[in-house]
């Protein structure tokens, strides 16, 4: 099965490129929804995030209170280590669960929004990576606008992760968000035909003697 990643930055669409990709007939996992599902109330991880992070950083039912937690961590890079170490190979893990899943139900292709491919060092996991690249003031604007977080947070967020255009470098494939939505459609219907293609020719010299 092939795996691609879609990944960028904060704010720089990777969601709404996701959601293209889906509406085509993609089979796309959130790597996000992973993270969820791995620090629901009870799990293990919960409980270490909650020794590291304190009661304030829950809500009164036991979930784990997103904004605050992200205040905390985006401005204290020790803090970000730790809940990364916590996190993300249980993430890993649900992400490798669920590839398995979808092979027995005959899936040859799968995209993955993963947001910090680069940061956790899991680019090599996948056989493409297709950055969402838009301008630093449009993350900004869209953090702030879209989220309503503060000057403070959106710069720890983005200090945090590697520049953009570093990632567009590396990546198999760009879609550039600075245009219309028309215009990121239409990129991201380009690179579904040529990942079909390579299904297929993946799937030929399979076949073949």
């Amino acid at each position: 099965m092939l795996k691609i990643a879609i990944t960028g930055g904060a704010g720089s669409g990777k969601s709404t490129v996701a959601r293209m990709f889906r509406e085509l007939g993609a089979k796309v996992l959130d790597a996000d929804a992973a993270a969820r599902q791995a620090v629901a109330v009870g799990r293990p991880a919960w409980r270490e995030l909650r020794r590291l992070l304190g009661p304030e950083c829950f809500q009164p039912d036991g979930e784990l209170n997103r904004a605050r937690a992200a205040r905390l961590v985006f401005s204290d890079p020790e803090y970000r280590q730790r809940l990364n170490d916590i996190v993300h190979p249980r993430v890993a893990r649900e992400l490798k669960k669920r590839f398995r899943e979808l092979e027995r139900q005959g899936a040859g292709l799968v995209l993955v929004d993963v947001p910090l491919l680069y940061e956790a060092g899991l680019a090599t996991a996948y056989d493409r990576v297709i950055v969402v690249e838009v301008d630093p003031e449009d993350q900004v604007r869209r953090l702030k606008e879209r989220d309503g977080r503060g000057a403070l947070e959106i710069r720890g967020i983005l200090q945090a992760q590697d520049p953009l255009a570093e990632k567009a470098a590396r990546a198999d494939d760009v879609v550039d968000n600075r245009g219309s939505v028309n215009d990121t459609r239409g990129q991201v219907a380009a690179i579904w035909r040529e990942l079909q293609h390579l299904l297929d020719q993946k799937r030929e010299k399979a076949a073949s003697p």
